[in-house]
């Protein structure tokens, strides 16, 4: 029979324990990541105007360059206000892990499906879907490796471009008669907790493998068929 056999005992196995870890940490890499929002600002002072606040806000996917500061007078140090725009364009990092984390979502709540209501086929399919399962359980640890280190390094360079070091890039800044210093930051808390997620979740997938591994032809080839009781050896050759 091929119907639905709802079971809870993969649920306590490690192959189906892992995978509800990876479908909860899937969520909170692109809630953290993607759900994103803050501001960076300075303050602009001369002997016509007193600490105005230039405020920018930026958040996912840090398309930092499509950014600008705002203010809200429109002549500054008697400078006509022109838009100062952030540094930097991370949307392919950030995108490339909030993507990956969605799929991983999806895929590990399907796997949860086939686990728990469907593993008699999942067993019993001549191990074609514990290998197709096992494929892409690397496949996605190898994703997280990479997603992770690339959006790690693209965070350490978010941080600089709304940092203090911002100032130094704006030429309006570097005239004589203005002064320009960096007032705050919003934090990036969340976003280091997403890091931190992706490269937990390189471990859960990578561990998970092998429990999927453990699940396929290549390690637990099937037997024989055996002869059946009482039947004779085939006769040899004269």
């Amino acid at each position: 029979m091929s119907g639905l056999r709802f079971d809870l005992g993969p649920a306590k196995e490690p192959i189906g324990f892992v995978k509800a870890l990876q479908w909860i940490f899937s969520i909170f890499a692109f809630a953290t990541c993607g759900g994103y929002g803050g501001n960076t600002s300075f303050k602009v002072s001369c002997s016509q105007t007193k600490n105005e606040s230039v405020i920018a806000t930026f958040g996912y996917p840090f398309r930092l360059n499509t950014v600008a500061f705002q203010t809200q007078s429109q002549v500054l140090c008697n400078e006509t206000w022109n838009d100062l725009h952030l540094v930097g364009d991370f949307s392919s990092s950030s995108q490339f892990f909030v993507t990956l984390a969605v799929f991983a979502f999806l895929y590990s709540l399907g796997a949860l499906v086939l686990y728990l209501g469907y593993m008699h086929l999942y067993r019993g399919a001549g191990g074609k879907l514990p290998m197709a399962d096992f494929l892409i359980t690397v496949v996605f640890a190898f994703l997280w490796l990479v997603s992770a280190s690339a959006w790690a390094k693209a965070l350490t360079d978010v941080k600089v471009s709304t940092g203090p070091d911002l100032i130094a890039d704006f030429a309006f800044c570097q005239k004589s008669a203005i002064d320009c210093v960096f007032d705050s930051v919003s934090s990036m808390g969340s976003l280091n907790v997403s890091v931190v997620i992706g490269f937990l979740n390189v471990i859960l997938w990578g561990g998970n493998s092998w429990f999927v591994y453990k699940e396929t032809n290549l390690h637990s080839p099937p037997s024989a068929a055996p002869h059946a009781a009482g039947a004779a050896p085939a006769p040899s050759g004269i």
